[in-house]
């Protein structure tokens, strides 16, 4: 699936199930929640902390719900999230090519 694809499918189910979208505010704080969520997981598996009796490891399914809800709020504010990631990718190359690669610190 592309982007694009995730996109029209997002909003094809919220436009089938989902009655309507949710604010862009309500879904700025949701998708913070959903981060927040996603921070757990990684901090349970890879941090300090460790699970609780009967939490799971869910880290993609809480990954797939932070993109779940970016690709709402791209629908409701028309975003075009290929496009932007395209971008995204050039500005990183054009301004960190030879950043990333000459720090000692990463060596």
């Amino acid at each position: 699936m592309t982007i694009k694809e995730a996109q029209e499918a997002v909003d094809q189910w919220v436009k089938t199930y989902g009655v309507r979208y949710f604010s862009e505010l309500t879904n700025l704080a949701v998708l913070t929640e959903e981060v927040g969520e996603l921070a757990r997981v990684m901090a349970r598996k890879y941090g300090e902390q460790s699970f609780k009796p009967g939490e799971q490891e869910n880290m993609g399914e809480e990954m797939a719900d932070v993109l779940w809800v970016l690709l709402c709020l791209a629908n409701q504010t028309g975003v075009d999230l290929t496009e932007e990631l395209r971008k995204s990718i050039d500005k990183k190359t054009n301004r960190d090519k030879t950043r990333h690669i000459s720090n000692p610190k990463l060596k």
